[in-house]
Order: C-alpha cells, then structure tokens, then sequence
C-alpha cells in the first residue's frame, strides 16, 4: 500500500497528542478524587464503573479520528479487478476414450463436474463458452454471459457430440479462436482479452496440427491453458475386450508453452477442480492502482458511531 499525499500522515501526532492528554487527564482524576476522605461522598461523586466501559469510547474516538487521517492521505493499494469484455473458451474432448471408468464415474462425467464448478466460479461479468471436440470441434455454446445455456451446454457433453471419432486439439483451438472473433461487433477490428482452457486426455489424431493452431493462437495473443485428465491405466471397452486408452498430454504441454498459457496434468476429479480454481484467479483479471480511502473512511465512521453509542448508554444522566 501506498499513499497519494504521505505528508498529511503527520497529523496523526495529533492524535498521539491527543491520546497522551487523555491519559494525564486521567492520571490527575484519579489522583483528585483520591483526596477525598468521605468514602460515601466519593462513591456519590465518582460512582464505580468497569474500568473499560470508561475508556472504551475514548478508545473508539482516537481510532476513529486515526482512521480518518489515513483516508485522507489517501491510501492506494494493487486492486484484481476484471477485464472489460472478457472472455473465456472452454474446450471440452467428448472422443470415446473419455469414457474411460479410471476417473469415476469416468472421464466424461468428471469433466463436466468440475465445468459446472468453473463456470460458476467466474465473474458474471465474463463472457465463457463452450466448445466440444473429437474428430472435430463445434462451438456448443458461443461466448457470452448467459449461466443457464452455458450449464445447460455443459450437461449436453457427451461422447460423439461432433460426431467424428478421434481427437483434433488443434481444431478445438481454430474454433474456439473464431468463436471469440464473433463475439461482438468491434471483436475483429478490437479483439477482447481472451484465454482458452482446453480439457483433453490424449494426443491429436485429427484435423489442424496443434502446432499450427498455437500459431494462430500466439497471432490472436490469447494464452491456451491446457489440462490432460486421466491416468495411464485407462481402458474403455471396444467390441467387448478391453482397450488401453492412457492419458498422453505431451501436444497439450506444447501447446501451452507456444502459446504462453499453463500445462496441467489431473487424475481425479478433486485435481481437476483445483486445476480449474488456479486457472480462474488468472485469467480475465487486470492488476490496477486504486484509491482505498474509502476503506479507512468506512472504518471511521463505524468507530465513531459505536463511541457515540456506547457515550449514551453507558454514561446517560438518570434523573
């Protein structure tokens, strides 16, 4: 924290100030009231009180008067605050292998778990779509701040959502870069900040090269985070016998690293969720230097309001 006018910080000598006269004042009170011989005359005069009750207002006034001086040297702190027009593509795989039960209930499902989570920790204010891919990618969702159609996209994942067998991460990456290209009217001439967290447990198999979709991507300067989920176990059953379908995120971590974006590696249910918390505390924000008077101010008044409270009711004249 720092602070816009730091020279009016030396008026808080004048509450030291204060706050040493209050205290003599005290010290001499009591030594006045010491004189007194008639212990019933004393206890009329100064009747007891606990010993907080007394200084508490007091207490609270200096504080208040503390608060109030450093709002007024007005304090300036880093403030996250959200992008304007910020968006965010969430790109799902939806290939068979995805069905693998090593993540249960499996892969999928899982998936779609912790994109409820993710969707519902962002801002409302960003615009997050949503795009499926197998053999090929299709924006289920386009980019905007409609909650219930993004959940409700979300539910609809499901295994041939493309209807192409394989897995295209460059494709998933191509379509999610034109979905961001249409979100509005000034999104080419003035693109919006945007990311894209794409999901996956394999290799590409199909469509663009991953490589040359990160190219596009580093054009577009949108980072593309990226998570492999799954383990190497994985087996999904084709034909009645087992298939090994082990989770392979080397073009995921290539893609990531061209791009400027974060690898991360799953294999539950619980570290995907944490994958997709670290993601949204990153993403769409902008770090500014704010004015945070307001804080110190708020606090003052506060404090002023519980001294003159605890004035009137501690200290009322009872005819």
């Amino acid at each position: 924290m720092t602070w816009e006018s730091p020279g009016r910080l030396w008026l808080l000598l004048g509450v030291v100030g204060l706050a040493a006269c209050y205290l003599t004042m005290q010290r001499e009170r009591s030594a006045y009231a010491a004189r007194y011989t008639n212990l019933r005359l004393l206890d009329r005069v100064a009747p007891h009180r606990p010993g907080w009750r007394l200084h508490l207002p007091a207490a609270l006034f200096l504080m208040m008067l503390a608060l109030l001086v450093l709002g007024f040297a007005r304090p300036a702190a880093e403030v996250r605050v959200p992008k304007e027009r910020a968006t965010i593509m969430i790109a799902v795989d939806v290939s068979t292998s995805m069905l693998s039960t090593d993540v249960g209930p499996d892969r999928l499902s899982a998936a779609r778990a912790a994109a409820h989570d993710f969707a519902d920790a962002l801002p409302d204010s960003f615009n997050v779509g949503l795009v499926a891919f197998a053999g090929s990618a299709a924006v289920l969702i386009p980019p905007g701040t409609d909650r219930a159609a993004l959940h409700d996209g979300i539910q609809r994942l499901g295994e041939g959502s493309t209807g192409v067998p394989g897995t295209a991460i460059g494709d998933a990456i191509d379509t999610s870069l034109q979905a961001v290209r249409t979100l509005d009217d000034a999104a080419v001439k003035d693109p919006p900040p945007a990311r894209i967290v794409l999901l996956s447990d394999g290799a590409n198999t199909a469509g663009l090269d991953p490589v040359e979709a990160s190219t596009r991507a580093v054009a577009a300067k949108v980072p593309v985070h990226t998570i492999v989920f799954g383990t190497t176990d994985g087996t999904v059953e084709f034909g009645g016998r087992a298939v090994q379908v082990p989770a392979d995120g080397q073009a995921l971590q290539v893609v990531a690293e061209r791009t400027g974006g974060d690898f991360h590696e799953a294999t539950t249910t619980r570290e995907l969720r944490g994958v997709y918390d670290n993601i949204g505390t990153s993403v769409g924000y902008r770090t500014e230097r704010q004015d945070v008077s307001a804080r110190f101010i708020g606090w003052g008044l506060l404090a002023s309001m519980a001294a003159a409270t605890g004035s009137m009711i501690w200290f009322r004249r009872v005819p």
